[in-house]
């Protein structure tokens, strides 16, 4: 019996036809890879120092002035500001980003201003603040926070007031706090079987009835707000505890935790699609924020340093560090709080808060093909 020649085996051709499916299919994705890398130019556009005579003329600093949260409201146009100070500050985006207004090139170099110029107003408030949130339907009127003392409070911004106060967790530390699209009521959800402190929770953005909540047992839950009587998904990859959870989109989460790592996640099947690994983070909340519309993801560093990851790539594709912070001038300092700002593709505002109770302000623009063009070749 005679056989085949080799070239014209089907199973020879069959495995040539995957093998060359496979190496289209690296070449993709590393293309991918080098976009991701170079698709971004970043500069630093405005620093907001904590010197200065601090706010409204008060000339005696606070003990601490760390960061601890940023948030921007649903305008994109107004910033809030909280942490150890026990001030919640009030900053317009266009007093930060002048030359947006004025339509002058950024190329004129970075400007410096402190807290009592650039601040519109600042609530002092009666503890440290350990989260804020802006108030879905309140046209940036009302912010909600968790502070350091237990306590769950809401302010009125226009008459710069607190009118609303609930003090359910017996003194203990708030770590975040969120507001839901949906009506729940009142309830309690304890996710972790052996009590483990709750970190961090974020509603599903996009309307969804999921409330999702990291905890110190190393774990990510997701509870359907409707029927709380078991989580409906379990995120288990961290090694140490969760410090931070965002959704990306309606099925896909980012996680943080101090094990130094981010973390992607598909919610329908709880897997980690990708980790991302670059900043030090081994004790401290550094922050972390997504911008969905770019596909970036944005934290701090215990060495003082912002790190941008593009979903789509494990490794950094920017990282801005900054001197040494302390108000002598010297210690490492860290930074600290990151917000980026949900608006636009192909231009994007990321602002940081550090351990010193400085701002910094970052945009960053898609780079042309003509650009891409350059770096590749």
């Amino acid at each position: 019996m005679k056989n085949f020649p080799t070239k014209l085996h089907p199973h020879s051709h069959h495995h040539r036809t995957q093998e060359s499916q496979n190496q289209e299919t690296e070449a993709i994705e590393e293309q991918e890879e080098e976009k991701a890398r170079c698709e971004w130019d970043f500069s630093l556009t405005t620093t907001v120092s904590s010197g200065g005579g601090g706010d409204n003329n008060i000339s005696t600093p606070a003990i601490s002035d760390a960061l601890g949260v940023i948030e921007f409201d649903q305008t994109n146009s107004i910033i809030a500001t909280g942490g150890i100070a026990r001030k919640i500050r009030i900053y317009k985006l266009q007093s930060l980003l002048p030359h947006e207004n004025t339509g002058q090139d950024q190329a004129r170099g970075t400007i410096c201003l402190d807290h009592a110029r650039a601040c519109d107003y600042c609530i002092c408030t009666p503890a440290k603040l350990s989260s804020i949130r802006w108030k879905p339907g309140s046209c940036g009127g009302v912010l909600g926070s968790g502070d350091y003392d237990g306590v769950v409070m809401e302010y009125d911004l226009e008459r710069r007031i607190p009118i609303f106060e609930r003090d359910e967790h017996g003194g203990r530390r708030v770590w975040s706090v969120d507001y839901s699209h949906w009506d729940p009521g009142f309830g309690c959800i304890r996710p972790s079987v052996g009590g483990s402190a709750v970190c961090c929770v974020e509603f599903n953005p996009f309307g969804g009835p999921i409330v999702a909540v990291g905890c110190a047992d190393r774990n990510v839950y997701g509870y359907d707000i409707r029927m709380t009587i078991a989580p409906v998904f379990v995120l288990d990859g961290h090694r140490k505890t969760v410090t931070y959870i965002k959704f990306l989109d309606n099925v896909t989460l980012v996680s943080a935790s101090i094990d130094g790592c981010l973390k992607l996640w598909n919610s329908d099947n709880s897997n980690v699609i990708r980790s991302y690994r670059g900043h030090v983070n081994n004790r401290n909340f550094v922050g972390l924020s997504v911008w969905r519309k770019g596909g970036l993801l944005g934290c701090g560093s215990e060495n003082n340093k912002v790190f941008v990851y593009d979903k789509r790539w494990g490794e950094p594709i920017w990282i801005h560090g900054s001197n040494p912070t302390g108000r002598d001038g010297c210690g490492g300092g860290l930074v600290s709080s990151v917000c980026w700002r949900q608006v636009e593709e192909d231009q994007c505002t990321l602002v940081t808060g550090g351990s010193d109770g400085g701002l910094q302000v970052f945009q960053g623009k898609r780079k042309s093909s003509s650009d891409d063009l350059l770096i590749r070749h």
